[in-house]
């Protein structure tokens, strides 16, 4: 395996996780949230997060590599934060989109860091799909933001 490859795959590897996290974030945002409209946002979202992992992977897979198949460990801290935070402030939807804005920030974040190591390193061969994935995240953190703005202009 050539060095390009194990740095493709490396980077690869940084994004299934972070789309394994927002599967699971979106996930707990939608059992977290009343309203069904939300419900119904966040379980598309987690399924659109699924299926990134999923083009991932099998990208890893082509390389010859060994895909990841967990979320990290920072998501997974989040996740118990945004469970004990709850306890005390109670999940209405301002709350829990505020989770998913900050979920959605770190999505983003891992994608911009992608795409320049991309670059530094000249791996062509995965730009297409890590640019068309992150604008999928960057709708996803605009939405996300605009319902929090809604939100709590009704709060």
């Amino acid at each position: 395996m050539t060095d390009m490859n194990k740095e493709a795959i490396s980077v690869l590897n940084d994004l299934i996780e972070t789309s394994k996290d927002g599967q699971e974030g979106f996930k707990t945002c939608a059992e977290d949230i009343k309203n069904p409209e939300l419900k119904s946002l966040f379980v598309q979202r987690s399924a659109d997060c699924a299926t990134a992992a999923s083009e991932l992977q099998a990208a890893v897979r082509s390389m010859g590599g060994d895909p990841e198949t967990s979320t990290s460990v920072s998501g997974d801290l989040h996740r118990r934060w945004v469970d004990v935070k709850s306890m005390f402030t109670g999940k209405d939807e301002e709350a829990v989109l505020n989770e998913a804005e900050r979920g959605e920030d770190h999505a983003l974040k891992a994608y911009k860091e992608a795409l320049e190591k991309i670059t530094k390193h000249n791996l062509v061969g995965i730009r297409d799909l890590v640019e068309r994935q992150y604008h999928g995240v960057q709708r996803n953190h605009d939405q996300v933001k605009a319902l929090r703005n809604q939100a709590r202009a009704r709060s």
